[in-house]
């Protein structure tokens, strides 16, 4: 039998048997099945307490890494046996397009590399930003993404400093290998106010923002890549709008499908290639993942979409482990 994790109502998270389509594929297709599925704590739990306004009930997910099983007559770029990683949900079956699988590398263990969905968020930064190594970043938000962000921006030579207020995730960072980790954004010291050339905002919290602009150095960018899901304070706009006119301060989204999903003339970067990358820097060591997750079975998702909510799991992210769903 077949699975898929849904969404049933807010805050009600159930596995329920799928019905698959398991005829031949077409001469583009791909059919496999899931070894590992990686859990957005932000855009997934957001749909889970109902932010969102999308209905019930709704499926969920976007990473996936499966074993090919069967492919179309005109597929090249992968074969039966092959481990890919899939913009793919909580689902144990994909039929998929060739264009959205990655090949997985040999030495990658494949619940790392469902991970690589997790580092593209700031990767498109990366691409997208004017700022150059060695100039420096704030990372503000230590969650999986900038946990990930923090060590992306430092391994390519960027000064990197990263900010949380919760000692359980700077302890993480500083395991991890980041550099320099501090509870707040200390504005009174002269390596902060108005020196950073990038400033990676991942928490959605205003005051981290209005923080940003202020170290941010003049022309430097504050991309705000944690989504602000609900309202945290009381901040009045004009705070941040001085910070931002005096600073000359560019604010952007961290949107990142700002980078096109396949490479293009005249554009810079692409997803399929920051994800290709991110595998082979995941296999190399260069960012680690090791500590940052936990393996659950699909049979948990309701734990584990309360524990994301709530911040009451031991680690930062969760990956579902579909083989437990062979018992």
């Amino acid at each position: 039998m077949d699975w898929q994790v849904l969404f049933t109502a807010r805050e009600q998270a159930e596995l329920q048997p799928l019905v698959v389509d398991d005829s031949a594929p077409g001469p583009h297709e791909v059919l496999a099945r899931t070894l590992y599925s990686a859990v957005s704590s932000g855009t997934e739990t957001a749909v889970y307490q109902g932010h969102l306004g999308v209905g019930f009930p709704c499926g969920t997910g976007y990473a996936a890494v499966c074993e090919v099983t069967t492919v179309g007559a005109e597929v090249t770029v992968v074969r039966p046996g092959d481990r890919v990683f899939a913009l793919a949900g909580h689902r144990s079956f994909h039929r998929l397009p060739e264009s959205e699988v990655w090949r997985v590398p040999p030495d990658l263990p494949p619940e790392e590399a469902v991970l690589v969905r997790l580092m593209g968020v700031t990767m498109s930064t990366l691409v997208t930003t004017t700022a150059r190594p060695p100039d420096k970043v704030l990372v503000t938000g230590l969650g999986i993404v900038g946990l990930l962000g923090a060590q992306v921006f430092q391994s390519c030579g960027y000064e990197v400093y990263a900010v949380d207020p919760d000692p359980n995730r700077r302890e993480v960072a500083a395991q991890l290998g980041v550099a320099r980790v501090h509870p707040e954004t200390p504005l009174h010291e002269g390596s902060f106010a108005g020196q950073m050339a990038l400033v990676l905002e991942c928490s959605g919290h205003e005051a981290a923002v209005l923080a940003g602009c202020r170290a941010v150095r003049k022309r430097g960018e504050v991309v705000l890549v944690g989504v602000p899901w609900v309202r945290r304070t009381d901040l009045p706009a004009h705070d941040l709008l001085h910070a931002i006119f005096h600073q000359y301060a560019v604010v952007r989204s961290g949107w990142e499908w700002e980078v096109p999903r396949e490479p293009t003339d005249f554009v810079t970067g692409s997803m399929r290639a920051n994800f290709a990358a991110g595998m082979q820097w995941l296999a190399e060591g260069r960012v680690r993942v090791q500590g940052l997750y936990q393996l659950m079975s699909p049979r948990d998702c309701q734990a584990v979409y309360q524990g994301l909510t709530h911040r009451t799991l031991e680690r930062p992210a969760v990956v579902f482990d579909w083989s437990t769903m062979e018992d």
